[in-house]
This record gives structure tokens, C-alpha cells and sequence, in this order.
């Protein structure tokens, strides 16, 4: 080999080996990072907070997470000898740039699943590969990818039931994959690279974010104290307690993964090895049902890959007759949590100074808006969107239309329910409504659910003014539920 072909040999393999984070945002279980160290190539690590694409913007809370998470991210990026660079741009234009003035020979990502999103990525997969850039992607995101569980027609499930039977009938979930012990880092100037502060996440003028603050840590250690906590203490009782907005006995994990702070592979492993160990004896049915959990987010990602619209569009073309109606006031009133019922306004209330809602409450409230209010699940799914820390396109949607009765496997649309009734059977004690409707805090627990048909005595001597300091119920229960049955029947003929 002559002189000029060994620099020319050398100069192949100086450049990078460009890892593109988006929602893994994590050093563990990272199979893009890992394929990048593996390389043994520098590592430039990127986030590029795209404002320009196609892709859904971020709504407000999801921006203050997505802010304190890129911080914590950036920190475990340098225990470990990398260095996170963000660019803010469209990154149809920015990755080409990057991968021409850095010289970068490959470049590796973990996949996303909505519509335009797999659009960029495989647009840019083919330019790439096109330009002899080894260029791959991976799993970082689901225990199951979306195209493998498939009907015997080899059509996509539908019915979340037999998905999951489908997807553990195939194979156990995949070993999370080992954390890189170092990153050769790419030391040199990045073009376009802007600071954290740049991207203006956090809320100023004013800063509503204290209550969010308070609840959450946000990054990968924040996920793993959250993971620990539960399987030592939550999940015990789960399968029934889950449904008690006033306990503990929900993981909250769901900001966590969908930012990809922690996988659903590691979840699911740190849960099997306590099982394995005995420590979860006896509660074999919570285990299960949360199994089963883990097992609805993976059925809302196959929802989204294989109906796209999912987010915009009703699964059930029936619906699209639908009589919605437009309700300005009455949207209002139910985002501030105002709408009289006390167990919805908690949950309305809890989502906007928490950036999360209780599952069983997001039931009640996304129940009430479509059923009680004949609003469109689009404005609640817009709603949420914008107030949610997770603020995830599959699970978002997909519940969503699971309440509306115009989705897939979802709740017959004659399903509904009766705020009243639920925050008896379900907050029973009172202790939700209390902390997130604190006007209501001294009502005895037999009006609590109910204030309308307090005694004005018991109103005065609790310091309830109903329709002053607590307003009057928007919609009565009864005509709201004739209403919405008679609606479907419209289009159920």
C-alpha cells in the first residue's frame, strides 16, 4: 500500500459516528448509543428540538419536561465521556449538514412510530445510504415492535385481548442491553448548536410550573427511583387500588417512559427479577395486571403505526356523523376544572398543576367532555396534549378514542359514566378531592361528591357558596346521559 492510499484509508475512518437521541433519552438500554460505541469511532450525540418539520409541536408541559430531562440527560452523557450537542431546526436540513461538515461515516437512531416521523427517518435512512453512510436504526422504544404481532390473516390486531396474548406467545421481551462504560467523544465545534436555555422550554411571565416542580424529577434517575418505589410498595394491591386516585398505587411512570428516560424492557425486567426472588409472592394477579399495562401502551403504538391518524381521524368511520356540538363555555369550564362535579374538576385540576392525571379520573373527565358536554374527543385530546408531561401521540389518541366509542376495541359509546357515582365508589374517603378542590374540603364526605344537595347549613358551615365560590353542576347527569344515548342511536341505526 502506498503512502496516499494509507492516508487516503485513514481519512475514511476519522470521522464520527453520529447517535441521534429523540425520545431515549437515557444511557441504559440505549441500542443506538451502544452500536455507535461499538463503532469505536468519536461519538457526536445529538437532540435536535425540531420546531420547523411536520411532526406534532410540543405542547407546554411536555417542554418543561422535555427541558429538565435534556439537562439530566446531558449529565449522564459526561459521567460517562460524551458530551450532548443540541441544534434547533428542522432536521430534514440539519442531519445532512452535520454528517458533511463533521465527515461523520455513520449514524445510528432509535426508531419513533408516528406517521411523519417515519417519514423523516426514512427519508433521511435512504439519502443516507445513498451517500455510502452506514446508517441504522433500533428498537429503544417498545418491548414489541408494531409490524411483528399481526392477526393469522396477517392483518393488524385490533383487540387489545388477543395482541396480548399474540405478543407474549412470541417471544419473551428482549434483555435490556448493557450501558457503554465510556463514550469516545467528538470534541470538535458542531455548527448550528445552540444552548439548552436557547429553546425557551421553560415557562416565564408567568412560571406555572411549581406544582410540576414539586411532583416530578425528571431523567433517568428520577425513572429508576419512581420504578423502585412502585414494585416495593406500589404494586401491591394494584390490580384493585390502581383505581383510588387518593393512594399510591399507580407507577407514574408514564412521563418517564415516553421521554425514554427508562425503557419498557428494564421496567419489565426489574419487575420480573423481584418475582423471580420471591419478594412478590402473593401478589401474583398485580404483577399480571400491570404486565397487562405495560402490554396497552405497546397496543396504542400498534394502533398508531398501523391507522396513522389515529390522533385526528375516528377509527370508526361511523362517528364521523357524529352530532359533536361547539361549546366554548363549556370547554372552558371543564379544562379549569370548574364544571361542578367535584371528581371531574379534581382531575382537571391535578392535570393542570401536575402536568398528570390518575388514570381512572382520565376516564371520568374524557367521559364527561364527550358524553355529558356532546364535545368533540378532539378538543380533549388537544387539551391534554397541551397539558400532559408525557404528551404521547399512541396513548393519547388512542385513549381517547377508547372513551369516545369510536375506537378500536373501546368502550361502547351507551358507556357512561356518572361522575357522582364514581367519585363515591372510587374516592370514597374523599382524600382526592380534598387536596385538588380544596373550596370543598369541609363538606362531610356525604355531600363532598354531591355539594348541590347539601343543606344550605351544611354549605355555610363548610364555607361552601355554590355558584360563588364553587359553581352550580354545568349539565344535569340525567339529561346529559339521555342526550348523548339518543345521539348514538342516530348513528347506530
Amino acid at each position: 500500500m502506498t503512502l496516499n492510499e494509507t492516508l487516503t484509508d485513514q481519512n475514511k475512518n476519522t470521522g464520527p459516528a453520529i447517535c441521534w437521541f429523540r425520545e431515549d433519552l437515557r444511557v441504559s438500554d440505549n441500542p443506538a448509543l451502544s452500536a455507535a460505541c461499538e463503532t469505536g469511532r468519536d461519538v457526536l450525540c445529538i437532540y435536535i428540538y425540531d420546531t420547523f418539520s411536520r411532526t406534532k409541536a410540543f405542547g407546554g408541559a411536555k417542554k418543561w419536561w422535555l427541558h429538565k430531562s435534556l439537562e439530566a440527560f446531558s449529565n449522564q452523557l459526561i459521567q460517562l465521556g460524551g458530551k450532548l450537542h443540541i441544534l434547533h431546526g428542522e432536521a430534514e436540513t440539519l442531519l445532512p449538514e452535520l454528517v458533511k461538515n463533521t465527515q461523520a461515516k455513520a449514524i445510528f437512531w432509535n426508531r419513533r412510530y408516528g406517521e411523519y416521523e417515519r417519514e423523516i427517518d426514512g427519508a433521511l435512512k435512504i439519502k443516507f445510504a445513498e451517500n455510502e453512510l452506514e446508517v441504522k436504526s433500533f428498537n429503544g422504544h417498545l418491548m414489541y415492535e408494531p409490524w411483528e404481532i399481526k392477526t393469522q390473516a396477517k392483518t393488524p390486531m385490533k383487540v387489545f385481548t388477543p395482541f396480548w396474548r399474540a405478543a407474549r406467545a412470541l417471544r419473551d421481551v428482549d434483555i435490556p442491553c448493557l450501558t457503554p462504560k465510556f463514550i469516545k467523544p467528538y470534541n470538535k465545534k458542531v455548527d448550528s448548536e445552540v444552548l439548552l436555555e436557547n429553546l425557551k422550554l421553560l415557562p416565564t411571565q408567568p412560571d406555572w410550573s411549581a406544582g410540576m416542580d414539586a411532583e416530578w424529577q425528571p431523567g433517568a434517575e428520577g425513572a429508576k427511583k419512581r420504578v423502585a418505589a412502585f414494585l416495593s410498595e406500589g404494586i401491591m394491591g394494584y390490580s384493585e387500588k390502581r383505581n383510588l386516585p387518593g393512594q399510591l398505587h399507580t407507577s407514574k411512570l408514564s412521563p418517564h417512559l415516553h421521554h425514554g428516560e427508562i425503557s419498557a424492557r428494564e421496567v419489565w425486567y426489574e419487575l420480573m427479577l423481584r418475582v423471580e426472588k420471591g419478594k412478590l409472592k402473593g401478589f401474583e394477579k398485580d404483577v399480571q395486571v400491570f404486565q397487562s399495562e405495560l402490554g396497552w401502551r405497546e397496543f396504542s403504538y400498534n394502533l398508531l403505526f398501523n391507522f396513522p391518524k389515529l390522533d385526528t381521524e375516528n377509527f370508526q368511520t361511523k362517528f364521523n356523523n357524529f352530532a359533536f356540538v361547539r361549546d366554548d363555555q363549556g370547554l372552558k369550564a371543564w379544562q379549569r376544572g370548574q364544571t361542578g362535579y367535584p371528581i371531574v374538576d379534581a382531575g382537571m385540576r391535578q392535570l393542570w398543576q401536575t402536568g398528570w392525571m390518575h388514570n381512572r379520573i382520565r376516564m371520568v373527565t374524557a367521559s364527561f367532555l364527550i358524553k355529558h358536554l356532546m364535545i368533540d374527543w378532539r378538543e380533549g385530546e388537544a387539551w391534554f396534549w397541551d397539558t400532559l408531561c408525557e404528551a404521547d401521540l399512541a396513548s393519547n389518541s388512542a385513549s381517547w378514542q377508547w372513551v369516545a366509542g369510536s375506537g378500536a376495541d373501546a368502550a361502547p359509546y351507551y358507556r357512561i359514566f356518572n361522575p357522582v357515582t364514581q367519585g363515591e365508589k372510587f374516592d370514597s374517603d374523599g382524600a382526592y378531592v380534598r387536596k385538588f378542590v380544596p373550596e370543598l374540603a369541609k363538606l362531610p364526605q356525604k355531600y363532598l361528591h354531591k355539594p348541590w344537595t347539601a343543606p344550605l347549613s351544611v354549605l355555610a358551615e363548610a364555607g361552601v357558596k355554590l355558584g360563588k365560590n364553587y359553581p352550580q353542576p354545568i349539565v344535569d347527569h340525567e339529561f346529559a346521559r339521555k342526550r348523548a344515548l339518543d345521539s348514538f342511536k342516530s348513528i347506530s341505526a
